[in-house]
């Protein structure tokens, strides 16, 4: 059984440690073994203590997840999945984490068919936010980033505003992200079990085409090669997927190769590489608005058995 992944993003000093400590009690009292990745920028650990002894934790220090420390990333949690049970992982990335990267960096090839990424919860602080143009415009773009990719916006510190500040504040969370799901909170405390019960990442049908530009809901499909694939045939298949597509990475079982051929593909810029083993032929694709059953069927179109 996948065992569920959630991110935890939002700028520093938003209250996600707080929060942190709510979803880590909801999920004991569903009965559900959490395990967590705290990712700190400096070399030090600062939050660690908001994890109770009896729960699985790992940290990575010294850089944040998208950039730095991905590979350091890879090994923890292969050393998780091997080494403990959980069925639920939280991840905390720093305030300077950008969620395309960081999803990026967990849905490695090597064990992607292992976790369900189940969406970003993104904490704003209000106050913060209504005095964000204190801000540089690298660091405002970084808030913005992280309130339009999530699943769930924790509105968060509402007591330190006023009820007209407090309409503004939602009304600027919806226009940057009308598909994510805002609670208002003090503290970071918000019903967990709305979070949890929530189904799969929301798919684009048909009908819904039209709006493609305005979902900002990030989505991970993760795919299994089961035969072989002709190169022309895959080139051509990468061709036709849509710009909302912002990754693609994985082993490709090409036709006449020993090994598996390592696969990357990063805003439109495709790069193949020679693998020296055989690894699990894997393929993770990260994007916006895009439809996981056409995409599973195109893909099963290419995998000659």
């Amino acid at each position: 059984m996948k065992k569920e992944v959630f991110i935890l993003s939002g700028f520093l000093g938003s209250g996600k440690t707080t929060l942190l400590k709510e979803v880590l009690q909801a999920l004991k009292n569903e009965n559900k073994k959490p395990a967590v990745l705290m990712n700190e920028l400096g070399s030090v650990s600062i939050d660690s203590d908001a994890v109770e002894e009896d729960t699985a934790l790992r940290e990575l220090l010294d850089g944040c997840i998208c950039c730095t420390i991905s590979e350091k990333l890879e090994s923890q949690l292969q050393e998780l999945l091997v080494n403990e049970q959980f069925d639920v992982l939280i991840i905390e990335t720093t305030g300077a984490a950008h969620p395309v990267e960081v999803v990026d960096s967990i849905l490695s090839p090597l064990f992607a068919d292992k976790f369900e990424f189940k969406g970003i919860i993104t904490v704003v602080d209000g106050k913060q936010w209504n005095e964000r143009s204190h801000y540089s415009p690298s660091v405002l773009h970084l808030m913005r980033e992280q309130i339009k990719h999530a699943q769930f916006i924790i509105a968060n510190k509402m007591d330190l505003m006023n009820e007209m500040e407090q309409g503004m504040f939602v009304y600027e969370l919806q226009q940057l992200n009308p598909d994510a799901k805002v609670y208002l909170t003090n503290y970071s405390k918000v019903s967990m079990e709305d979070i949890f019960s929530a189904g799969p990442i929301r798919e684009i049908d048909e009908y819904d085409k039209a709006s493609i530009g305005q979902h900002l809901s990030l989505q991970a499909v993760v795919y299994t090669f089961t035969g072989e694939v002709e190169g022309e045939e895959f080139e051509e298949w990468v061709r036709q997927q849509p710009e909302t597509i912002y990754r693609m990475k994985g082993y490709i079982p090409l036709r006449g190769k020993k090994y598996p051929t390592m696969f990357q593909y990063s805003y439109g810029m495709p790069l193949f590489m020679p693998a020296d083993m055989k690894y699990k032929t894997n393929f993770v694709i990260i994007g916006e608005g895009i439809h996981k059953t056409d995409i599973i069927q195109s893909l099963e179109e290419i995998d000659h058995s």
